[in-house]
C-alpha cells in the first residue's frame, strides 16, 4: 500500500464532498489550493470559497494563489511533498503543476468522457436532451479533459431533472468516485484508458448571458430542454410585453397555437402564461421579472398584468 500526500484542488460547493469523503476516510490532504477571496453583493464584503470554509475547519492548510504559475507558489506548493493531485471544479493548471507530483494529477469531470469536454457539462447534457451522463476521473495532460480515464459513473438523466438537481446526484455520486480512485491508486491497481478519439464528441463550452436567451422558433421539445439545462443557474431568459424575465420553469401545454409567431404569448393575468414556439406552445411555470424576486406564475400574475 503505497503512503499518499494529497493536494486537494477545487473551489464551489461541488469539490466539498469529496474533499469531505477523503478527510472522513482518513487520507491525509497535506494542503488545498483554492480560489482567492472575492468581494461579493452589495457590501464588497470578501467572501471565502466553500472549499476554504471546509478546509479551515479541518484545519488544512489553504493556499489561495491569484497567479499559479508564481516562482513563490510553485515553490510552496513543492514544499508538501505531495504524491498525488486532485482537481474537482477548479481551474485550468499549467503543466509545471499538474506534472510535480509522482503519481499524477487527476481530475474529476461531470459527464461520461470524451463527451461533454469543457466547463459546463452538466448544463449543455440536459440543453441537448440527452438521458444519461455521469461522472469520470482521468489523470490530466496538456488537451484539456483529453487524458487517461481511471474510472466513470453513469447516471439516468430524468425528464424533469434541472442543472440544479442533477448537480446535487452527480455532487454525491463524483465524491465515491473520487474515493474509489484513490482507493485504486493505493493499492496500485487502477486502469488508464484512452479516451476514444473516434466517435463524434459533443463539447460543453462556458456559458455566458448571450448563450441563456431563448430562441422561441425552435421546438417547444428544444426550448423545454433549455430552460432545464440553465435553472436556476444562469437561467434562461426573454423579453415578454418588453420587459426582461428569467425563466426558471415550463411545462408543455394542450394548447395547439398562440398567436401568429415563435415568441407570441396569451395570459389570462390569473393562471397561465402561453409562449409560442417553433412548434406546440409551452406554459411558463416559473420566472423572474428584472428587478423583482423569482415567483411561481400564479404568484406573479396575482401582482403584474401582462
Amino acid at each position: 500500500m503505497k503512503e499518499l500526500r494529497i493536494i486537494y484542488m477545487g473551489t464551489p460547493e461541488f469539490a466539498v464532498p469529496s474533499l469531505q469523503i477523503l478527510v472522513e476516510n482518513g487520507y491525509n490532504v497535506v494542503a488545498v489550493i483554492t480560489a482567492p477571496d472575492r468581494p461579493k453583493g452589495r457590501g464588497q464584503k470578501l467572501t471565502t470559497s466553500p472549499v476554504k470554509d471546509y478546509a479551515v475547519s479541518q484545519n488544512i492548510p489553504v493556499l489561495q494563489p491569484t497567479n499559479l504559475k508564481n516562482s513563490e507558489f510553485i515553490e510552496e506548493l513543492r514544499s508538501y511533498n505531495a504524491n498525488l493531485q486532485i482537481v474537482v471544479a477548479f481551474r485550468m493548471l499549467p503543466e509545471v503543476v499538474w506534472n510535480m507530483p509522482e503519481i499524477g494529477t487527476f481530475n474529476l469531470h461531470a459527464s461520461l468522457l470524451p463527451q461533454y469536454r469543457g466547463a459546463a457539462p452538466i448544463n449543455w447534457a440536459i440543453i441537448n436532451g440527452e438521458k444519461e451522463t455521469g461522472v469520470t476521473t482521468f489523470f490530466l495532460k496538456h488537451q484539456i479533459d483529453t487524458g487517461n480515464i481511471i474510472f466513470q459513473e453513469r447516471e439516468p438523466i430524468e425528464d424533469d431533472d434541472t442543472v440544479g438537481s442533477l448537480y446535487e446526484r452527480l455532487m454525491d455520486l463524483g465524491a465515491k468516485l473520487v474515493l474509489r480512485t484513490v482507493q485504486s491508486i493505493q493499492t496500485g491497481d487502477y486502469p488508464q484508458i484512452a479516451q476514444d478519439e473516434s466517435v463524434e464528441i459533443k463539447h460543453a463550452p462556458k456559458i455566458f448571458k448571450e448563450t441563456c436567451q431563448i430562441d422561441w422558433s425552435k421546438s417547444s421539445e428544444e426550448i423545454y430542454n433549455f430552460i432545464r439545462g440553465l435553472s436556476p443557474y444562469p437561467a434562461a431568459w426573454t423579453t415578454i410585453a418588453g420587459k426582461n424575465f428569467k425563466i426558471f420553469g415550463a411545462k408543455k401545454t394542450e394548447f395547439k397555437t398562440v398567436g401568429t409567431k415563435p415568441g407570441d404569448f396569451e395570459t389570462d393575468n390569473r393562471s397561465y402564461l402561453h409562449v409560442q414556439t417553433g412548434g406546440s406552445p409551452l406554459a411558463i411555470t416559473d420566472l423572474q421579472m428584472e428587478g423583482k424576486k423569482r415567483m411561481d406564475i400564479e404568484s406573479f400574475l396575482r401582482g403584474n398584468t401582462l
